[in-house]
Protein backbone atom coordinates (compact mmCIF):
# COMPACT_ATOMS: atom_id res chain seq x y z
CA UNK A 1 0.00 0.00 0.00
CA UNK A 2 1.15 3.62 -0.82
CA UNK A 3 0.16 6.24 1.30
CA UNK A 4 -0.25 9.84 -0.60
CA UNK A 5 -0.66 13.38 1.14
CA UNK A 6 -2.06 16.31 -0.48
CA UNK A 7 -0.98 19.43 1.51
CA UNK A 8 -2.79 22.32 0.71
CA UNK A 9 -3.24 25.51 1.82
CA UNK A 10 -6.84 25.04 3.45
CA UNK A 11 -7.24 21.51 3.50
CA UNK A 12 -5.45 18.05 3.11
CA UNK A 13 -6.12 15.27 1.41
CA UNK A 14 -4.71 11.65 2.09
CA UNK A 15 -5.24 8.35 -0.24
CA UNK A 16 -4.24 5.22 -0.12
CA UNK A 17 -3.16 2.91 -2.99
CA UNK A 18 -3.41 0.06 -4.03
CA UNK A 19 -0.37 -2.12 -5.83
CA UNK A 20 -3.22 -1.97 -9.37
CA UNK A 21 -2.99 2.23 -8.63
CA UNK A 22 -6.49 2.24 -7.23
CA UNK A 23 -7.49 4.34 -4.92
CA UNK A 24 -8.91 2.40 -1.60
CA UNK A 25 -9.35 4.84 1.00
CA UNK A 26 -9.17 8.51 1.66
CA UNK A 27 -9.71 10.71 4.49
CA UNK A 28 -9.68 14.88 3.77
CA UNK A 29 -9.73 17.38 6.77
CA UNK A 30 -8.57 21.67 7.28
CA UNK A 31 -5.17 22.10 7.33
CA UNK A 32 -3.92 23.18 10.71
CA UNK A 33 -1.33 25.64 10.65
CA UNK A 34 0.70 24.74 13.53
CA UNK A 35 3.24 22.34 12.38
CA UNK A 36 2.67 19.68 15.25
CA UNK A 37 -1.04 19.85 15.28
CA UNK A 38 -0.33 19.50 11.48
CA UNK A 39 1.47 15.68 12.35
CA UNK A 40 -0.57 14.84 15.31
CA UNK A 41 -3.78 15.11 12.75
CA UNK A 42 -1.18 13.45 9.79
CA UNK A 43 -0.40 10.78 11.79
CA UNK A 44 -3.92 9.78 13.03
CA UNK A 45 -5.71 9.67 9.86
CA UNK A 46 -2.75 8.38 7.94
CA UNK A 47 -3.30 4.99 10.35
CA UNK A 48 -6.67 5.68 9.59
CA UNK A 49 -6.38 5.56 6.08
CA UNK A 50 -3.70 2.51 6.27
CA UNK A 51 -6.00 0.26 9.03
CA UNK A 52 -4.05 -3.04 9.14
CA UNK A 53 -2.28 -3.02 6.27
CA UNK A 54 1.21 -2.58 4.91
CA UNK A 55 2.55 0.76 4.03
CA UNK A 56 5.49 0.13 1.65
CA UNK A 57 6.07 4.06 1.20
CA UNK A 58 4.56 7.66 1.92
CA UNK A 59 4.48 10.58 0.03
CA UNK A 60 3.48 14.16 0.54
CA UNK A 61 3.17 17.24 -1.06
CA UNK A 62 3.51 20.75 -0.07
CA UNK A 63 2.66 23.68 -1.52
CA UNK A 64 5.57 25.72 -1.35
CA UNK A 65 9.36 25.25 -1.86
CA UNK A 66 11.39 22.03 -1.18
CA UNK A 67 14.69 21.58 -1.16
CA UNK A 68 16.93 18.82 0.38
CA UNK A 69 14.07 17.01 1.67
CA UNK A 70 13.56 20.21 4.38
CA UNK A 71 10.37 22.37 3.58
CA UNK A 72 11.96 25.58 2.63
CA UNK A 73 8.93 27.87 2.84
CA UNK A 74 5.16 27.81 2.18
CA UNK A 75 3.86 31.14 2.01
CA UNK A 76 0.17 30.18 2.73
CA UNK A 77 0.92 28.03 5.55
CA UNK A 78 3.51 30.21 7.41
CA UNK A 79 6.04 26.98 7.57
CA UNK A 80 9.32 27.84 6.91
CA UNK A 81 12.46 25.53 7.40
CA UNK A 82 10.36 22.90 8.66
CA UNK A 83 12.06 19.55 8.58
CA UNK A 84 8.53 17.35 8.33
CA UNK A 85 10.07 14.15 7.12
CA UNK A 86 12.07 13.64 10.70
CA UNK A 87 8.41 14.46 12.66
CA UNK A 88 6.40 12.06 10.65
CA UNK A 89 9.23 9.65 11.47
CA UNK A 90 8.06 9.58 15.07
CA UNK A 91 5.44 7.28 14.20
CA UNK A 92 6.58 5.61 10.50
CA UNK A 93 10.41 4.61 11.67
CA UNK A 94 11.15 2.02 8.93
CA UNK A 95 8.62 3.33 5.95
CA UNK A 96 10.32 5.53 3.15
CA UNK A 97 8.94 8.78 3.06
CA UNK A 98 9.12 11.56 0.48
CA UNK A 99 8.64 15.00 -0.22
CA UNK A 100 8.09 17.42 -2.82
CA UNK A 101 6.31 20.42 -4.33
CA UNK A 102 2.44 19.75 -4.72
CA UNK A 103 2.51 21.30 -8.05
CA UNK A 104 5.30 19.42 -9.49
CA UNK A 105 3.75 16.30 -8.37
CA UNK A 106 -0.28 17.24 -9.56
CA UNK A 107 2.08 17.71 -13.17
CA UNK A 108 3.12 14.01 -12.97
CA UNK A 109 -0.11 13.18 -11.86
CA UNK A 110 -1.34 14.84 -15.01
CA UNK A 111 1.36 14.39 -17.63
CA UNK A 112 1.53 10.02 -16.85
CA UNK A 113 -1.87 10.11 -17.97
CA UNK A 114 -1.56 11.49 -21.51
CA UNK A 115 -0.45 9.65 -24.51
CA UNK A 116 3.77 9.57 -24.92
CA UNK A 117 3.71 11.92 -28.01
CA UNK A 118 3.19 15.02 -25.17
CA UNK A 119 6.76 15.93 -24.33
CA UNK A 120 6.18 18.84 -21.93
CA UNK A 121 3.35 19.91 -19.63
CA UNK A 122 3.20 22.99 -18.00
CA UNK A 123 0.64 21.71 -15.01
CA UNK A 124 -0.81 25.45 -13.02
CA UNK A 125 -3.02 24.70 -9.86
CA UNK A 126 -5.25 27.58 -9.00
CA UNK A 127 -5.95 26.67 -5.43
CA UNK A 128 -5.99 28.84 -2.49
CA UNK A 129 -2.57 29.46 -4.42
CA UNK A 130 -1.06 28.87 -7.72
CA UNK A 131 1.32 26.42 -8.08
CA UNK A 132 3.43 25.42 -11.39
CA UNK A 133 4.94 22.12 -12.16
CA UNK A 134 6.73 21.25 -15.29
CA UNK A 135 7.28 17.76 -16.62
CA UNK A 136 9.72 16.83 -19.32
CA UNK A 137 9.34 12.99 -20.72
CA UNK A 138 6.83 12.11 -18.05
CA UNK A 139 9.48 13.29 -15.64
CA UNK A 140 9.64 16.27 -13.20
CA UNK A 141 11.90 18.67 -15.06
CA UNK A 142 15.29 18.80 -12.59
CA UNK A 143 16.35 22.57 -14.10
CA UNK A 144 12.57 23.87 -12.69
CA UNK A 145 11.37 21.24 -9.85
CA UNK A 146 11.79 24.70 -8.11
CA UNK A 147 10.44 26.89 -10.30
CA UNK A 148 7.41 29.26 -8.21
CA UNK A 149 5.36 30.60 -10.89
CA UNK A 150 2.48 31.10 -8.65
CA UNK A 151 5.46 33.96 -7.82
CA UNK A 152 6.23 35.92 -10.81
CA UNK A 153 5.92 39.45 -10.45
CA UNK A 154 3.43 41.07 -12.72
CA UNK A 155 2.33 44.43 -13.73
CA UNK A 156 -1.84 44.87 -12.29
CA UNK A 157 -3.91 47.48 -11.84
CA UNK A 158 -0.53 49.80 -12.22
CA UNK A 159 1.01 47.91 -9.28
CA UNK A 160 3.66 45.17 -9.74
CA UNK A 161 2.58 42.19 -7.33
CA UNK A 162 3.02 38.37 -7.64
CA UNK A 163 0.65 36.56 -9.67
CA UNK A 164 -1.69 34.18 -6.73
CA UNK A 165 -2.39 37.82 -5.02
CA UNK A 166 -4.47 38.65 -7.53
CA UNK A 167 -5.78 35.11 -9.79
CA UNK A 168 -5.88 32.95 -7.07
CA UNK A 169 -8.97 30.74 -5.79
CA UNK A 170 -8.22 33.31 -2.33
CA UNK A 171 -7.88 36.23 -4.95
CA UNK A 172 -10.93 35.89 -6.38
CA UNK A 173 -13.24 35.23 -3.12
CA UNK A 174 -11.35 38.79 -1.66
CA UNK A 175 -12.49 40.48 -4.73
CA UNK A 176 -15.66 38.73 -5.30
CA UNK A 177 -16.90 37.72 -2.08
CA UNK A 178 -17.73 34.28 -4.05
CA UNK A 179 -16.19 31.19 -4.10
CA UNK A 180 -15.83 30.29 -7.99
CA UNK A 181 -18.46 27.07 -7.93
CA UNK A 182 -21.04 30.12 -6.57
CA UNK A 183 -20.05 32.96 -9.64
CA UNK A 184 -21.94 33.04 -12.44
CA UNK A 185 -21.48 36.18 -13.96
CA UNK A 186 -19.94 36.45 -17.28
CA UNK A 187 -18.64 39.51 -17.25
CA UNK A 188 -16.86 38.12 -13.70
CA UNK A 189 -15.61 35.46 -15.26
CA UNK A 190 -14.18 36.79 -18.15
CA UNK A 191 -12.26 39.45 -15.48
CA UNK A 192 -11.03 36.16 -14.12
CA UNK A 193 -9.70 35.11 -17.32
CA UNK A 194 -7.71 38.12 -17.76
CA UNK A 195 -6.51 37.83 -14.11
CA UNK A 196 -5.42 34.36 -15.16
CA UNK A 197 -4.07 35.09 -18.71
CA UNK A 198 -1.16 37.53 -17.36
CA UNK A 199 0.93 34.41 -15.42
CA UNK A 200 0.49 32.45 -18.93
CA UNK A 201 1.39 35.52 -21.06
CA UNK A 202 4.71 35.15 -18.65
CA UNK A 203 5.34 31.76 -18.80
CA UNK A 204 3.86 30.72 -22.16
CA UNK A 205 7.16 32.04 -23.89
CA UNK A 206 9.71 30.85 -21.68
CA UNK A 207 8.92 27.30 -21.02
CA UNK A 208 7.10 27.11 -24.72
CA UNK A 209 4.79 24.01 -23.32
CA UNK A 210 3.09 20.97 -25.69
CA UNK A 211 0.47 21.30 -23.50
CA UNK A 212 -0.99 23.48 -20.90
CA UNK A 213 -3.24 21.19 -17.38
CA UNK A 214 -4.94 23.54 -15.38
CA UNK A 215 -5.92 21.99 -11.92
CA UNK A 216 -6.80 23.00 -8.58
CA UNK A 217 -10.32 23.91 -7.07
CA UNK A 218 -10.74 26.72 -10.42
CA UNK A 219 -9.56 23.70 -12.30
CA UNK A 220 -12.96 22.07 -12.18
CA UNK A 221 -14.65 25.43 -13.18
CA UNK A 222 -12.52 25.85 -16.66
CA UNK A 223 -16.00 25.75 -18.65
CA UNK A 224 -16.56 29.29 -17.19
CA UNK A 225 -13.37 31.07 -18.46
CA UNK A 226 -11.44 28.66 -20.47
CA UNK A 227 -12.50 29.96 -24.03
CA UNK A 228 -12.39 33.58 -22.51
CA UNK A 229 -8.67 32.56 -21.63
CA UNK A 230 -8.16 30.88 -24.52
CA UNK A 231 -9.21 34.09 -26.98
CA UNK A 232 -7.25 36.67 -25.22
CA UNK A 233 -4.20 34.22 -24.85
CA UNK A 234 -5.28 34.22 -29.29
CA UNK A 235 -5.20 37.75 -29.26
CA UNK A 236 -2.63 38.92 -27.81
CA UNK A 237 0.40 36.30 -27.98
CA UNK A 238 2.96 37.66 -30.58
CA UNK A 239 2.82 35.52 -33.91
CA UNK A 240 6.16 34.21 -33.02
CA UNK A 241 5.34 32.15 -29.67
CA UNK A 242 3.64 28.84 -30.12
CA UNK A 243 -0.35 29.19 -28.67
CA UNK A 244 -0.38 25.71 -26.19
CA UNK A 245 -3.56 23.78 -25.72
CA UNK A 246 -5.49 24.85 -22.57
CA UNK A 247 -7.07 21.76 -21.20
CA UNK A 248 -8.46 21.05 -17.86
CA UNK A 249 -6.94 18.57 -15.49
CA UNK A 250 -8.41 15.00 -15.38
CA UNK A 251 -8.74 14.94 -11.97
CA UNK A 252 -8.64 18.61 -10.70
CA UNK A 253 -8.27 18.00 -7.27
CA UNK A 254 -6.88 14.62 -7.28
CA UNK A 255 -4.31 15.43 -9.23
CA UNK A 256 -1.30 15.77 -6.46
CA UNK A 257 -2.29 12.10 -4.73
CA UNK A 258 -2.16 10.68 -8.15
CA UNK A 259 1.25 12.31 -9.10
CA UNK A 260 2.69 11.60 -5.26
CA UNK A 261 1.47 7.61 -6.52
CA UNK A 262 3.99 7.72 -9.64
CA UNK A 263 6.31 9.94 -8.03
CA UNK A 264 6.18 6.61 -5.08
CA UNK A 265 6.63 3.70 -7.84
CA UNK A 266 9.38 5.75 -9.77
CA UNK A 267 11.28 5.79 -6.62
CA UNK A 268 10.73 2.15 -5.30
CA UNK A 269 12.01 1.15 -8.49
CA UNK A 270 14.85 3.12 -8.67
CA UNK A 271 15.72 2.15 -5.42
CA UNK A 272 14.86 -1.77 -6.33
CA UNK A 273 17.08 -1.87 -9.72
CA UNK A 274 20.11 -0.39 -7.77
CA UNK A 275 19.80 -2.78 -5.07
Amino acid sequence: MLITVDTGGTKTLVAAFSSEGKIIASHKFPTPRQTQAYILQLTSVIKEVAGDKKIDAIVVAVPGLVEKNIVKICPNLGWKDYDLIKDLKHSFKNIPILLENDANLGGLGEARMLDDSTKSVLYVTISTGIGVGYIRNGRIDPALNSCEGGHIMLEYDGVVKDWESFASGRAIYETYRKYAKDITSKRVWLQISHRISRGFFALIPVINPDIIIIGGSMGTHIDKFGDALTEILDERMPAIIRRPKIVKAAHPEQAVIYGCYFYAIDNLSSKTTKA
